[in-house]
């Protein structure tokens, strides 16, 4: 199917098109307080129709821990098949050491990762150090709210880039939602690194791991019957475009200052896309049925 963004209300009217769904967290389920009530709803009837459903999110912090917070913000996990984060894939490659960016790192990893959370390096054969000048490589699981400005971090990094220290970046968004409206989050920071000189391997959507390590765990089903679904262009969009796979927007995620703008939500997706590896097969607002 070429590049459309046709506006749908809701999943029932594709709901023949796939039978698997690759779906989003942040700004799609749920903004951090609780997940909105249509969208519960209507993974309710996703599971009612038979569809497998994983939840794909680029969270820094184990798959586990995730969905403790998704029972906690409301959506039980007897109606959804699993949670699939960033972090349980980049600490499933940290213990394997085989494939691609994780098999040529070293032992002693600065972690950065917000609230503390250490469950990324927990159980591994990895040695946790406070400066950089003792680390083999940067693990960049999360950011803080008070730490998501990159100049906070120009020095430490700045020490890394000339110590010539790969980051293995665990969490690719550019933005996430703070108490005070959108900050710059890990995916950020490691441009900034690179900025600097550094350099940056990416385990997360849109890159293919995260939808590779997908695919195993709905035991590689044809791409074209997966619906991506999600609220970036740049992550769930461009990343299932990528993997082969049919995508849908959610406008009123994070592009909701520019898609707000316009009473035509296809147009407007169009673009905002502005080429056929970001556009998705169909948008509409809100996660709905």
């Amino acid at each position: 199917m070429t590049a459309s963004a046709i506006a749908i209300s809701g999943l029932r009217a594709i709901a023949d098109r796939f039978d698997h769904v690759l779906l989003d967290q942040w700004g799609t389920l749920h903004e951090g307080m609780t997940v909105f009530p249509v969208a519960h709803d209507c993974v309710l009837r996703l599971h009612e129709a038979g569809k497998r459903i994983l939840i794909l999110s680029n969270s820094g912090k184990r798959a586990d821990s995730n969905q403790r917070r998704l029972a906690a913000l409301g959506l039980p996990p007897d109606i959804y098949d699993g949670v699939l984060s960033s972090g349980e894939v980049t600490w499933r490659g940290l213990h394997a050491r085989q494939d691609g960016p994780f098999a040529g790192l070293g032992r002693a990893c600065f972690l950065i990762s917000r609230d503390g959370d250490r469950s990324i390096v927990d159980g591994l054969d990895l040695a946790v150090v406070t400066y950089i000048h003792d680390a083999d490589f940067v693990l960049l699981a999360g950011l803080d709210d008070s730490a998501a400005d990159p100049e906070q971090w120009r020095g430490r990094l700045t020490e890394a880039a000339a110590r010539k220290l790969p980051m293995l970046c665990a969490n690719p968004d550019l933005v996430m939602f703070g108490v005070g409206g959108l900050l710059p989050a890990p995916g950020a920071l490691a441009a900034f690194y690179r900025e600097l000189g550094g350099t940056v391997m990416f385990v997360g959507k849109p890159h293919a791991p995260m939808f590779a390590a997908a695919l195993e765990r709905l035991k590689h089903p044809h791409p074209e019957r997966i619906l991506v679904i999600g609220d970036s262009l740049d992550h769930d969009i461009a990343g299932g475009r990528a993997a082969g796979m049919l995508t849908l927007l959610i406008g009123s995620g994070v592009h909701r200052g520019t898609l707000a703008q316009s009473s035509d939500l296809s147009l407007a997706t169009r673009n905002a896309a502005d080429a056929a590896a970001r556009t998705p097969h169909w948008t509409m607002q809100h996660l709905a049925w």
